[in-house]
Protein backbone atom coordinates (compact mmCIF):
# COMPACT_ATOMS: atom_id res chain seq x y z
CA UNK A 1 0.00 0.00 0.00
CA UNK A 2 1.26 3.47 -0.90
CA UNK A 3 2.51 5.78 1.82
CA UNK A 4 0.04 8.62 2.29
CA UNK A 5 0.56 12.06 3.82
CA UNK A 6 -2.62 13.77 4.98
CA UNK A 7 -2.71 17.51 4.46
CA UNK A 8 -4.08 19.03 7.65
CA UNK A 9 -3.47 21.74 10.24
CA UNK A 10 -0.65 19.63 11.68
CA UNK A 11 2.65 21.45 11.25
CA UNK A 12 4.51 20.63 8.06
CA UNK A 13 8.18 20.05 8.94
CA UNK A 14 11.31 19.78 6.84
CA UNK A 15 11.64 16.15 7.86
CA UNK A 16 8.07 15.48 6.69
CA UNK A 17 8.69 17.21 3.37
CA UNK A 18 11.95 15.28 2.94
CA UNK A 19 10.19 11.97 3.57
CA UNK A 20 7.29 12.83 1.26
CA UNK A 21 9.70 13.44 -1.62
CA UNK A 22 12.22 10.70 -0.85
CA UNK A 23 9.71 7.94 -0.11
CA UNK A 24 7.25 8.90 -2.85
CA UNK A 25 4.32 9.65 -0.54
CA UNK A 26 0.93 10.39 -2.08
CA UNK A 27 -1.00 13.37 -0.77
CA UNK A 28 -4.55 13.29 0.53
CA UNK A 29 -6.72 15.94 2.17
CA UNK A 30 -7.67 15.19 5.75
CA UNK A 31 -11.34 15.41 6.67
CA UNK A 32 -10.48 18.49 8.71
CA UNK A 33 -8.99 20.19 5.64
CA UNK A 34 -11.99 19.25 3.47
CA UNK A 35 -14.38 20.81 5.96
CA UNK A 36 -12.36 24.02 6.24
CA UNK A 37 -12.08 24.41 2.45
CA UNK A 38 -15.81 23.82 1.89
CA UNK A 39 -16.82 26.08 4.78
CA UNK A 40 -14.78 28.98 3.41
CA UNK A 41 -16.04 28.48 -0.15
CA UNK A 42 -19.68 28.34 0.97
CA UNK A 43 -19.17 31.49 3.03
CA UNK A 44 -17.68 33.32 0.05
CA UNK A 45 -20.47 32.27 -2.32
CA UNK A 46 -23.13 33.37 0.15
CA UNK A 47 -21.32 36.60 0.89
CA UNK A 48 -21.04 37.59 -2.77
CA UNK A 49 -24.76 37.05 -3.31
CA UNK A 50 -25.50 40.04 -1.09
CA UNK A 51 -22.25 42.02 -1.36
CA UNK A 52 -22.90 45.55 -2.59
CA UNK A 53 -19.40 47.02 -2.35
CA UNK A 54 -16.31 45.94 -4.32
CA UNK A 55 -14.05 43.26 -2.82
CA UNK A 56 -10.54 43.28 -4.24
CA UNK A 57 -9.78 40.46 -6.63
CA UNK A 58 -13.20 38.87 -6.25
CA UNK A 59 -15.34 41.34 -8.16
CA UNK A 60 -12.63 43.83 -9.15
CA UNK A 61 -9.61 43.90 -11.41
CA UNK A 62 -6.11 43.28 -10.12
CA UNK A 63 -3.17 45.44 -9.10
CA UNK A 64 -3.68 49.02 -10.25
CA UNK A 65 -7.00 47.90 -11.81
CA UNK A 66 -8.41 47.27 -8.35
CA UNK A 67 -11.07 49.95 -8.79
CA UNK A 68 -12.55 48.37 -11.91
CA UNK A 69 -15.70 46.45 -10.92
CA UNK A 70 -16.51 43.13 -12.60
CA UNK A 71 -20.05 41.83 -13.07
CA UNK A 72 -21.15 38.55 -11.48
CA UNK A 73 -21.52 36.98 -14.91
CA UNK A 74 -17.85 37.61 -15.64
CA UNK A 75 -16.25 36.47 -12.36
CA UNK A 76 -15.20 33.04 -13.67
CA UNK A 77 -13.79 34.60 -16.86
CA UNK A 78 -11.89 37.12 -14.71
CA UNK A 79 -10.10 34.31 -12.86
CA UNK A 80 -9.28 32.32 -15.99
CA UNK A 81 -7.94 35.44 -17.69
CA UNK A 82 -5.81 36.16 -14.65
CA UNK A 83 -4.03 32.79 -14.83
CA UNK A 84 -3.47 33.02 -18.57
CA UNK A 85 -2.27 36.64 -18.62
CA UNK A 86 0.14 36.19 -15.74
CA UNK A 87 1.97 33.17 -17.22
CA UNK A 88 4.88 35.28 -18.46
CA UNK A 89 7.92 33.31 -17.35
CA UNK A 90 11.33 33.36 -18.99
CA UNK A 91 14.67 31.70 -18.45
CA UNK A 92 15.54 28.15 -17.47
CA UNK A 93 12.94 25.64 -16.33
CA UNK A 94 12.54 25.27 -12.60
CA UNK A 95 13.88 21.84 -11.50
CA UNK A 96 11.07 19.30 -11.31
CA UNK A 97 11.75 18.52 -7.63
CA UNK A 98 11.07 22.17 -6.85
CA UNK A 99 7.91 22.25 -8.99
CA UNK A 100 6.64 19.25 -7.04
CA UNK A 101 7.35 21.13 -3.82
CA UNK A 102 5.40 24.11 -5.17
CA UNK A 103 2.34 21.89 -5.67
CA UNK A 104 2.63 20.49 -2.15
CA UNK A 105 3.08 23.89 -0.53
CA UNK A 106 0.26 25.52 -2.50
CA UNK A 107 -2.14 22.71 -1.56
CA UNK A 108 -1.05 23.06 2.08
CA UNK A 109 -1.61 26.82 2.10
CA UNK A 110 -5.06 26.55 0.48
CA UNK A 111 -6.15 23.84 2.92
CA UNK A 112 -6.45 26.14 5.95
CA UNK A 113 -9.84 27.49 4.88
CA UNK A 114 -8.93 31.16 4.41
CA UNK A 115 -8.60 31.26 0.61
CA UNK A 116 -12.11 30.62 -0.68
CA UNK A 117 -11.17 28.02 -3.28
CA UNK A 118 -13.27 25.08 -4.43
CA UNK A 119 -12.43 21.70 -3.00
CA UNK A 120 -11.91 20.48 -6.56
CA UNK A 121 -9.19 23.05 -7.17
CA UNK A 122 -7.11 21.85 -4.23
CA UNK A 123 -7.79 18.24 -5.13
CA UNK A 124 -6.55 18.79 -8.67
CA UNK A 125 -3.27 20.27 -7.38
CA UNK A 126 -2.91 17.12 -5.30
CA UNK A 127 -3.71 14.98 -8.36
CA UNK A 128 -0.91 16.66 -10.31
CA UNK A 129 1.45 15.89 -7.42
CA UNK A 130 0.31 12.28 -7.06
CA UNK A 131 0.47 11.54 -10.80
CA UNK A 132 3.82 13.33 -11.24
CA UNK A 133 2.25 15.66 -13.78
CA UNK A 134 4.66 18.51 -13.18
CA UNK A 135 3.92 21.90 -14.76
CA UNK A 136 6.66 23.59 -16.76
CA UNK A 137 7.60 26.64 -14.69
CA UNK A 138 10.31 29.19 -15.47
CA UNK A 139 12.89 30.75 -13.16
CA UNK A 140 12.38 34.36 -14.19
CA UNK A 141 9.27 36.48 -13.79
CA UNK A 142 8.45 36.94 -10.10
CA UNK A 143 9.10 40.12 -8.13
CA UNK A 144 8.43 38.21 -4.91
CA UNK A 145 5.84 40.64 -3.64
CA UNK A 146 2.31 40.22 -5.03
CA UNK A 147 2.99 36.59 -4.59
CA UNK A 148 5.08 34.66 -7.08
CA UNK A 149 2.61 35.62 -9.78
CA UNK A 150 4.25 34.43 -12.97
CA UNK A 151 5.69 31.09 -11.78
CA UNK A 152 2.47 30.25 -9.91
CA UNK A 153 0.49 31.07 -13.05
CA UNK A 154 2.56 28.53 -14.99
CA UNK A 155 2.03 26.05 -12.16
CA UNK A 156 -1.75 26.65 -12.35
CA UNK A 157 -2.25 26.57 -16.13
CA UNK A 158 -2.58 22.75 -16.24
CA UNK A 159 -5.62 22.94 -13.96
CA UNK A 160 -7.31 24.65 -16.91
CA UNK A 161 -5.90 22.20 -19.44
CA UNK A 162 -3.40 24.83 -20.61
CA UNK A 163 0.36 25.13 -20.67
CA UNK A 164 2.96 22.38 -20.68
CA UNK A 165 3.93 19.67 -18.21
CA UNK A 166 6.59 17.04 -17.72
CA UNK A 167 4.92 13.65 -17.48
CA UNK A 168 6.30 10.13 -17.79
CA UNK A 169 9.66 11.42 -18.95
CA UNK A 170 8.20 13.62 -21.69
CA UNK A 171 7.33 17.28 -22.07
CA UNK A 172 3.79 17.56 -23.41
CA UNK A 173 0.69 19.70 -23.47
CA UNK A 174 -1.14 19.70 -20.17
CA UNK A 175 -4.45 18.72 -21.79
CA UNK A 176 -2.83 15.56 -23.19
CA UNK A 177 -1.37 14.59 -19.81
CA UNK A 178 -4.65 15.20 -17.97
CA UNK A 179 -6.54 13.08 -20.50
CA UNK A 180 -4.00 10.27 -20.19
CA UNK A 181 -4.29 10.36 -16.39
CA UNK A 182 -8.11 10.54 -16.52
CA UNK A 183 -8.30 13.97 -14.88
CA UNK A 184 -10.84 16.63 -15.81
CA UNK A 185 -9.97 20.33 -15.99
CA UNK A 186 -11.18 22.85 -13.40
CA UNK A 187 -13.55 25.75 -14.11
CA UNK A 188 -12.32 28.45 -11.78
CA UNK A 189 -14.85 30.32 -9.69
CA UNK A 190 -14.62 33.76 -8.10
CA UNK A 191 -11.35 34.52 -6.30
CA UNK A 192 -9.71 31.21 -7.24
CA UNK A 193 -7.21 32.47 -9.80
CA UNK A 194 -6.02 35.03 -7.31
CA UNK A 195 -5.73 32.38 -4.57
CA UNK A 196 -3.58 30.27 -6.88
CA UNK A 197 -1.30 33.08 -8.05
CA UNK A 198 -0.98 35.09 -4.86
CA UNK A 199 1.34 33.33 -2.45
CA UNK A 200 5.01 32.63 -1.86
CA UNK A 201 5.20 29.00 -2.96
CA UNK A 202 7.91 29.59 -5.61
CA UNK A 203 10.23 31.26 -3.09
CA UNK A 204 9.18 28.80 -0.39
CA UNK A 205 9.82 25.73 -2.53
CA UNK A 206 13.27 26.98 -3.47
CA UNK A 207 14.01 27.81 0.17
CA UNK A 208 12.90 24.41 1.47
CA UNK A 209 14.83 22.61 -1.27
CA UNK A 210 17.97 24.66 -0.56
CA UNK A 211 17.64 24.06 3.17
CA UNK A 212 17.25 20.29 2.83
CA UNK A 213 20.40 20.26 0.70
CA UNK A 214 22.19 22.64 3.06
CA UNK A 215 21.45 20.66 6.23
CA UNK A 216 23.32 17.74 4.67
CA UNK A 217 26.13 19.82 3.14
CA UNK A 218 26.77 21.58 6.44
CA UNK A 219 27.28 18.25 8.18
CA UNK A 220 29.48 17.06 5.32
CA UNK A 221 31.48 20.29 5.65
CA UNK A 222 32.33 19.27 9.22
CA UNK A 223 33.23 15.70 8.22
CA UNK A 224 35.46 16.82 5.36
CA UNK A 225 37.04 19.53 7.53
CA UNK A 226 37.88 16.87 10.13
CA UNK A 227 39.50 14.76 7.41
CA UNK A 228 41.49 17.76 6.15
CA UNK A 229 42.56 18.67 9.68
CA UNK A 230 43.97 15.19 10.25
CA UNK A 231 45.58 15.01 6.81
CA UNK A 232 47.23 18.41 7.46
CA UNK A 233 48.55 17.15 10.80
CA UNK A 234 46.46 19.78 12.58
CA UNK A 235 45.91 20.36 16.27
CA UNK A 236 42.78 19.42 18.23
CA UNK A 237 43.23 22.00 21.04
CA UNK A 238 41.24 24.74 19.23
CA UNK A 239 38.22 22.40 19.43
CA UNK A 240 38.27 22.10 23.24
CA UNK A 241 34.76 22.56 24.61
CA UNK A 242 35.62 25.07 27.33
CA UNK A 243 37.00 27.47 24.72
CA UNK A 244 33.67 27.57 22.90
CA UNK A 245 31.42 27.59 25.93
CA UNK A 246 32.75 31.00 26.98
CA UNK A 247 31.69 32.50 23.63
CA UNK A 248 28.19 30.98 23.84
CA UNK A 249 27.33 30.68 20.12
CA UNK A 250 25.36 27.47 19.61
CA UNK A 251 26.66 26.70 16.13
CA UNK A 252 30.26 27.16 17.22
CA UNK A 253 29.81 24.85 20.22
CA UNK A 254 28.02 22.28 18.05
CA UNK A 255 30.73 22.33 15.38
CA UNK A 256 33.61 21.90 17.84
CA UNK A 257 31.77 19.06 19.52
CA UNK A 258 31.18 17.30 16.20
CA UNK A 259 34.82 17.62 15.09
CA UNK A 260 36.06 16.30 18.45
CA UNK A 261 33.74 13.32 18.21
CA UNK A 262 34.69 12.62 14.61
CA UNK A 263 38.39 12.49 15.54
CA UNK A 264 38.22 11.16 19.10
CA UNK A 265 40.13 7.93 18.35
CA UNK A 266 42.44 9.28 15.64
CA UNK A 267 46.08 8.31 15.92
CA UNK A 268 47.07 11.31 13.80
CA UNK A 269 45.29 14.00 15.78
CA UNK A 270 46.75 12.87 19.12
CA UNK A 271 50.37 12.47 18.12
CA UNK A 272 52.89 15.18 19.14
CA UNK A 273 53.01 18.26 16.90
CA UNK A 274 56.03 20.29 15.85
CA UNK A 275 53.92 23.38 15.06
CA UNK A 276 52.24 25.58 17.67
CA UNK A 277 49.31 26.87 15.60
CA UNK A 278 47.30 26.01 12.51
CA UNK A 279 46.11 28.47 9.84
CA UNK A 280 42.64 29.94 10.43
CA UNK A 281 40.99 27.65 7.88
CA UNK A 282 41.77 24.77 10.27
CA UNK A 283 41.90 26.54 13.64
CA UNK A 284 38.69 28.56 13.19
CA UNK A 285 36.40 25.89 11.73
CA UNK A 286 34.06 26.07 14.77
CA UNK A 287 33.77 29.84 14.48
CA UNK A 288 33.18 29.90 10.71
CA UNK A 289 31.11 26.74 10.25
CA UNK A 290 29.26 27.57 13.46
CA UNK A 291 28.28 31.05 12.31
CA UNK A 292 26.90 29.55 9.11
CA UNK A 293 24.97 26.96 11.13
CA UNK A 294 23.36 29.67 13.24
CA UNK A 295 22.34 31.59 10.11
CA UNK A 296 21.03 28.45 8.42
CA UNK A 297 18.94 27.59 11.46
CA UNK A 298 17.48 31.12 11.47
CA UNK A 299 16.56 30.68 7.80
CA UNK A 300 14.99 27.33 8.66
CA UNK A 301 12.84 29.08 11.29
CA UNK A 302 11.62 31.60 8.70
CA UNK A 303 10.70 28.93 6.18
CA UNK A 304 9.10 26.74 8.83
CA UNK A 305 6.72 29.63 9.50
CA UNK A 306 6.11 30.25 5.81
CA UNK A 307 5.27 26.72 4.67
CA UNK A 308 2.59 26.56 7.36
CA UNK A 309 1.07 29.94 6.48
CA UNK A 310 -1.74 31.45 4.42
CA UNK A 311 -0.09 33.80 1.93
CA UNK A 312 -2.72 34.59 -0.71
CA UNK A 313 -4.90 37.70 -0.83
CA UNK A 314 -7.56 38.72 0.03
CA UNK A 315 -7.81 36.56 3.14
CA UNK A 316 -11.17 35.21 4.28
CA UNK A 317 -12.24 34.69 7.91
CA UNK A 318 -15.67 32.99 7.80
CA UNK A 319 -16.14 32.89 11.57
CA UNK A 320 -15.45 36.63 11.89
CA UNK A 321 -17.40 37.53 8.70
CA UNK A 322 -14.30 39.28 7.40
CA UNK A 323 -12.62 39.52 4.00
CA UNK A 324 -9.36 41.43 4.42
CA UNK A 325 -7.18 42.68 1.60
CA UNK A 326 -3.67 42.67 3.03
CA UNK A 327 -0.12 41.78 2.11
CA UNK A 328 0.74 38.29 3.35
CA UNK A 329 2.03 37.51 -0.14
CA UNK A 330 4.94 39.95 0.27
CA UNK A 331 8.17 37.97 0.20
CA UNK A 332 10.38 40.24 2.31
CA UNK A 333 10.86 37.72 5.17
CA UNK A 334 11.93 35.12 2.62
CA UNK A 335 14.07 37.48 0.56
CA UNK A 336 16.14 38.50 3.57
CA UNK A 337 16.41 34.89 4.72
CA UNK A 338 17.43 33.61 1.28
CA UNK A 339 20.16 36.24 0.99
CA UNK A 340 21.32 35.22 4.47
CA UNK A 341 21.32 31.56 3.41
CA UNK A 342 23.39 32.26 0.31
CA UNK A 343 26.02 34.10 2.37
CA UNK A 344 26.14 31.38 5.05
CA UNK A 345 26.51 28.65 2.43
CA UNK A 346 29.11 30.62 0.47
CA UNK A 347 31.26 30.95 3.60
CA UNK A 348 31.28 27.17 4.06
CA UNK A 349 32.68 27.00 0.54
CA UNK A 350 35.09 29.88 1.09
CA UNK A 351 36.85 28.28 4.06
CA UNK A 352 36.76 24.85 2.37
CA UNK A 353 38.75 26.18 -0.60
CA UNK A 354 41.30 27.69 1.82
CA UNK A 355 41.86 24.26 3.40
CA UNK A 356 42.36 22.81 -0.08
CA UNK A 357 44.90 25.55 -0.79
CA UNK A 358 46.84 24.71 2.38
CA UNK A 359 46.86 20.97 1.64
CA UNK A 360 48.58 21.39 -1.74
CA UNK A 361 51.19 23.88 -0.48
CA UNK A 362 53.99 21.42 0.27
CA UNK A 363 53.74 21.99 4.03
CA UNK A 364 54.12 19.64 7.01
CA UNK A 365 55.77 16.84 5.04
CA UNK A 366 53.05 16.73 2.39
CA UNK A 367 54.43 16.82 -1.18
CA UNK A 368 53.78 19.85 -3.35
CA UNK A 369 50.40 19.45 -5.07
CA UNK A 370 49.94 16.07 -3.34
CA UNK A 371 51.88 13.93 -5.84
CA UNK A 372 55.09 12.01 -5.35
CA UNK A 373 56.88 13.61 -8.33
CA UNK A 374 55.77 17.27 -8.56
CA UNK A 375 57.16 18.98 -11.63
CA UNK A 376 56.78 15.96 -13.85
CA UNK A 377 53.24 15.83 -12.43
CA UNK A 378 51.02 18.87 -11.76
CA UNK A 379 48.97 16.74 -9.43
CA UNK A 380 46.24 18.61 -7.55
CA UNK A 381 47.31 22.08 -8.71
CA UNK A 382 44.31 22.82 -10.94
CA UNK A 383 41.42 21.40 -8.90
CA UNK A 384 42.26 24.17 -6.42
CA UNK A 385 42.01 26.70 -9.26
CA UNK A 386 38.55 25.35 -10.03
CA UNK A 387 37.50 25.64 -6.40
CA UNK A 388 38.83 29.21 -6.27
CA UNK A 389 36.85 30.08 -9.40
CA UNK A 390 33.64 28.69 -7.92
CA UNK A 391 34.24 30.49 -4.61
CA UNK A 392 34.65 33.75 -6.51
CA UNK A 393 31.40 33.15 -8.39
CA UNK A 394 29.63 32.57 -5.08
CA UNK A 395 30.86 35.95 -3.84
CA UNK A 396 29.27 37.54 -6.90
CA UNK A 397 26.03 35.62 -6.37
CA UNK A 398 25.86 36.78 -2.75
CA UNK A 399 25.11 40.38 -3.67
CA UNK A 400 21.75 40.68 -1.86
CA UNK A 401 18.57 40.75 -3.92
CA UNK A 402 16.48 41.86 -0.96
CA UNK A 403 17.85 45.42 -0.97
CA UNK A 404 16.49 45.95 -4.47
CA UNK A 405 12.99 47.05 -5.44
CA UNK A 406 11.34 48.16 -8.68
CA UNK A 407 7.97 49.89 -8.79
CA UNK A 408 5.35 47.93 -10.74
CA UNK A 409 1.63 47.87 -11.58
CA UNK A 410 1.47 51.64 -12.18
CA UNK A 411 2.68 52.36 -8.67
CA UNK A 412 0.23 50.14 -6.79
CA UNK A 413 3.04 47.70 -6.07
CA UNK A 414 5.69 50.25 -5.18
CA UNK A 415 7.93 48.05 -3.03
CA UNK A 416 8.79 44.49 -3.96
CA UNK A 417 11.06 41.96 -2.26
CA UNK A 418 12.93 40.43 -5.21
CA UNK A 419 12.82 37.24 -3.15
CA UNK A 420 12.42 35.09 -6.25
CA UNK A 421 15.79 36.25 -7.54
CA UNK A 422 17.24 35.64 -4.09
CA UNK A 423 15.80 32.11 -4.27
CA UNK A 424 17.21 31.11 -7.65
CA UNK A 425 20.68 32.41 -6.91
CA UNK A 426 20.69 30.80 -3.46
CA UNK A 427 20.26 27.45 -5.19
CA UNK A 428 23.23 28.20 -7.42
CA UNK A 429 25.33 28.90 -4.32
CA UNK A 430 24.20 25.60 -2.76
CA UNK A 431 25.12 23.72 -5.95
CA UNK A 432 28.50 25.45 -5.92
CA UNK A 433 29.16 24.48 -2.30
CA UNK A 434 28.67 20.83 -3.21
CA UNK A 435 31.34 21.19 -5.91
CA UNK A 436 33.78 23.02 -3.65
CA UNK A 437 33.42 20.38 -0.93
CA UNK A 438 33.93 17.61 -3.47
CA UNK A 439 37.26 19.17 -4.42
CA UNK A 440 38.34 19.46 -0.78
CA UNK A 441 37.41 15.82 -0.21
CA UNK A 442 39.34 14.80 -3.33
CA UNK A 443 42.44 16.61 -1.99
CA UNK A 444 42.08 15.60 1.67
CA UNK A 445 41.71 11.90 0.89
CA UNK A 446 44.83 12.12 -1.28
CA UNK A 447 46.76 13.91 1.47
CA UNK A 448 45.78 11.33 4.08
CA UNK A 449 47.57 8.60 2.12
CA UNK A 450 50.89 10.41 2.65
CA UNK A 451 50.45 9.98 6.42
CA UNK A 452 50.53 6.19 6.27
CA UNK A 453 50.92 3.98 8.15
CA UNK A 454 49.37 6.35 10.72
CA UNK A 455 45.57 6.27 10.85
CA UNK A 456 42.82 8.78 11.31
CA UNK A 457 39.72 7.97 13.38
CA UNK A 458 37.49 4.96 12.86
CA UNK A 459 34.76 7.17 11.38
CA UNK A 460 37.06 9.10 9.04
CA UNK A 461 38.86 5.95 7.86
CA UNK A 462 35.50 4.36 7.09
CA UNK A 463 34.37 7.49 5.23
CA UNK A 464 37.56 7.55 3.15
CA UNK A 465 37.29 3.82 2.51
CA UNK A 466 33.84 4.37 0.98
CA UNK A 467 35.23 7.27 -1.06
CA UNK A 468 38.04 5.07 -2.39
CA UNK A 469 35.46 2.73 -3.91
CA UNK A 470 34.64 5.58 -6.30
CA UNK A 471 37.82 7.68 -6.52
CA UNK A 472 41.33 6.17 -6.53
CA UNK A 473 44.59 7.51 -5.11
CA UNK A 474 46.46 9.48 -7.80
CA UNK A 475 49.99 8.19 -8.50
CA UNK A 476 50.64 10.16 -11.70
CA UNK A 477 48.75 12.79 -13.66
CA UNK A 478 45.40 11.72 -15.04
CA UNK A 479 42.37 13.58 -16.37
CA UNK A 480 40.96 14.96 -13.13
CA UNK A 481 37.53 16.15 -14.24
CA UNK A 482 35.79 12.73 -14.23
CA UNK A 483 37.19 12.02 -10.75
CA UNK A 484 36.00 15.41 -9.49
CA UNK A 485 32.52 14.57 -10.73
CA UNK A 486 32.69 11.19 -9.01
CA UNK A 487 33.65 12.99 -5.82
CA UNK A 488 30.59 15.24 -6.18
CA UNK A 489 28.38 12.21 -6.80
CA UNK A 490 29.81 10.60 -3.68
CA UNK A 491 28.88 13.67 -1.62
CA UNK A 492 25.33 13.49 -2.97
CA UNK A 493 24.87 9.81 -2.17
CA UNK A 494 27.06 8.86 0.82
CA UNK A 495 25.33 7.88 4.03
CA UNK A 496 26.34 10.35 6.74
CA UNK A 497 25.35 8.03 9.59
CA UNK A 498 25.85 10.46 12.45
CA UNK A 499 23.48 10.37 15.44
CA UNK A 500 22.87 14.15 15.25
CA UNK A 501 22.39 14.30 11.47
CA UNK A 502 18.72 15.19 11.64
CA UNK A 503 16.62 17.06 9.11
CA UNK A 504 15.30 19.62 11.60
CA UNK A 505 18.37 21.79 11.83
CA UNK A 506 22.10 21.44 12.18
Amino acid sequence: MDNVHYISSEKLTFKTVFNILKEGYRLKLSEEAVQKIEKCRNYLDNKMETQETPVYGINTGFGSLCNVEISKAELATLQRNLVMSHACGFGDEVPQEIVKLMLLLKAQSLSYGHSGVQLLTVQRLIDLFNHDILPVVYEQGSLGASGDLSPLAHMSLPLLGLGEVNYKGRRMQAAEALAEAGLATVELQSKEGLALLNGTQFMSAYGVYCLMRTFRLSILSDIIAALSLDAFDGRIEPYHDTLHQIRHHKGQIRTADRIRNLLHDSELIHRPKLHVQDPYSFRCVPQVHGASKDSINYVAYVFSCEINAVTDNPTIFPDEDLIISGGNFHGQPLALALDNLAIAVAELGNISERRTYQLIGGKRDLPHFLVAKPGLNSGFMIPQYTAASIVSQNKQLCTPASVDSIESSQGQEDHVSMGANAATKALRVVNNLERILSIELFNAAQALEFRRPAKSSTYIEGFVSEFRKEVPFIENDVIMQPLMHKSAEFIRSVSIDLPDALMEGI
